[in-house]
């Protein structure tokens, strides 16, 4: 028995800084505000495939997409991939699509892509969840590893990473290891933890995050409720999420309450 198809995916081709690229992009269309969903390192859009099954989202238009170098996006060249890279690719992506406003979701390495990205242009974005983005150096605990466990071979580096992942304590990093090898490019790891490490410590992006105006929520894993600045951004007016039973991955781990917080923060607007 044949369903309906609850998305597209297709192959989106684009050229950024000389690089070509063929982009892997699931998206539906809808009368209400679209929602554009940057995934995180080592991740790939499926992370927000299955806000296609959430009642509450019915409606709502949604982009999400494999960034270069991950998942099933293809790219000419991935020495030329960091952060900037990747903002300049979101900005393709939502001039393809001929979006204006937008609300905006990013995790980990899709957060901080978010932040410089809303940045840039806040006029567009009616709303944002950061889910464990870095916007301070404390943040850089998986991409701070390319200095802390240097290697000079890149392949040797990502190996030696995947197993650290796999053993490590937070929640579902097992899970998150098992696919990594599979996800992402060893090319494009480099110039993606030396922009996040570079950026995070030399960029003021904290002063970012607090200068946006519209919504801000920052959701986080019960288990980094350590995280010094949480109390400060509150104070600044963020929404915080703290997820039960979740470390760094609650799109693994809770799901469900990840979809609700999201959604009550959209609401929100």
């Amino acid at each position: 028995m044949s369903h309906p198809a609850r998305f597209t995916h297709e192959k989106m081709p684009l050229k950024i800084d000389g690089v070509q690229l063929n982009l892997s992009v699931i998206h539906r269309h809808g009368p209400k505000a679209p929602i554009l969903f940057l995934h995180g390192f080592g991740s790939t859009k499926e992370d927000y495939a299955d806000i296609t099954l959430q009642p509450a989202f019915d409606g709502h238009p949604f982009i999400a997409y494999d960034a270069p170098g991950c998942g099933e996006t293809e790219c000419s060249d991935l020495s030329r991939i960091n952060i900037p890279f990747l903002v300049k690719t979101a900005q393709s992506v939502l001039k393809h699509f001929k979006i204006d406003a937008f609300h905006l979701v990013g995790h980990s390495m899709g957060g901080l892509t978010s932040l410089m990205l809303a940045h840039g242009e806040p006029a567009r974005v009616l709303s944002f969840v950061d889910i464990e983005g870095n916007i301070a150096p404390e943040d850089c605990f998986l991409s701070r590893q390319i200095h802390d466990h240097s290697r000079d071979d890149d392949a040797r580096f990502f190996r030696d990473f995947i197993e650290r992942t796999r053993l490590a304590s937070d929640p579902a990093s097992a899970l998150y290891a098992a696919s990594l090898a599979h996800k992402v490019r060893v090319g494009a790891v480099r110039g993606i933890f030396e922009s996040m490490v570079d950026l995070s410590e030399n960029v003021q992006l904290m002063d970012k995050f607090l200068a946006l105006t519209f919504p801000r929520q920052y959701m986080y894993g019960v288990t980094n409720s350590h995280l010094s600045y949480l109390e400060d951004i509150a104070a600044h007016g963020v929404h915080l999420a703290c997820i039960p039973d979740c470390g760094h991955f609650p799109m693994y781990s809770n799901p469900v309450l990840m979809w609700r917080r999201i959604k009550a923060l959209q609401d929100f607007v």
